[in-house]
């Protein structure tokens, strides 16, 4: 990381108890700097996990009695999980959508504690993979787009910021690690 020099008020050591004020140069890291513009993968990145974060409080589908105008987006995960962490009177039907509906929450689990994990202390290859990672998640997860056939207007506006916070995840993902790889071969 690239660092700047600042000039800050400080206080000279005391010379005949005589305390002159003096200026100090300190160096910080630029993207403390004031006038320090976030990147672009910081900042989708960023965006993904407040898209991802709202969601968890608002309607995804109509029809849920926590929230009035639909099903919130915890309960949601909570009945994506059925299969595999019973919820109440929740069970899936079929074997593929109790497959499907397992993957979706899996997914979900990723992206809380693996984006996190890999933004923070991941390798360059870390990172690719998971952009690929959150990719797959985002065509995992538009099953319940497809699943819902006529009934997908039942889909509310939580379940499309969860949904797309995959993808700016996964774009942010791809730029960060295509940019530690510039400054690699640099």
């Amino acid at each position: 990381m690239s660092r700047h020099s600042l000039i800050i008020p400080g206080r000279a050591p005391p010379s005949g108890g005589n305390f002159a004020f003096c200026f100090q140069s300190v160096s910080v890291p630029v993207g403390f700097a004031k006038g320090t513009k976030m990147r672009r993968p910081h900042l989708l990145i960023s965006g993904a996990w407040l898209l991802h974060a709202i969601a968890w409080f608002l309607p995804i589908v109509k029809g849920g009695v926590t929230v009035p105008h639909g099903l919130p987006g915890w309960q949601a995960f909570r009945v994506a999980a059925c299969s595999v962490w019973p919820y109440d009177d929740f069970r899936t039907d079929e074997w593929y959508n109790a497959v499907l509906s397992t993957l979706g929450a899996a997914t979900t689990l990723l992206f809380i504690f693996g984006s996190v994990w890999v933004v923070s202390r991941g390798s360059y290859a870390l990172r690719r993979a998971s952009a690929w990672i959150a990719t797959s998640a985002f065509i995992i997860n538009a099953h319940w787009y497809v699943l819902f056939g006529s009934d997908r207007k039942d889909l509310r506006i939580g379940y499309f910021l969860w949904w797309f916070s995959f993808l700016a995840l996964a774009i942010g993902l791809f730029d960060l690690s295509r940019q530690k790889a510039d400054n690699q071969q640099l």
